[in-house]
């Protein structure tokens, strides 16, 4: 099999999406979460002051819309 690159958005599956994330070293795991964590204090700065974070015991539900 021929690897060939796509950029239709139909081939971005969940599934494809953690094959990738799979392949990477743990190094390049740990840049992309520093580079989210940057992203996102430097569009919202004020989530370092929360300290009243609590958990939840509910569980987490995951949609997912069917093509077509």
């Amino acid at each position: 099999m021929k690897p060939y690159i796509s950029h239709d958005w139909n081939e971005e599956t969940i599934e494809s999406k953690a094959r990738w994330f799979q392949s990477l070293t743990d190094e390049q795991r740990m840049d992309y979460l520093c580079e989210f964590t940057d992203f996102v204090l430097d569009f919202n700065p004020k989530l370092l002051e929360r300290r009243d974070a609590e958990s939840t015991r509910r569980g987490l539900l995951v949609l997912r819309k069917e093509k077509g």
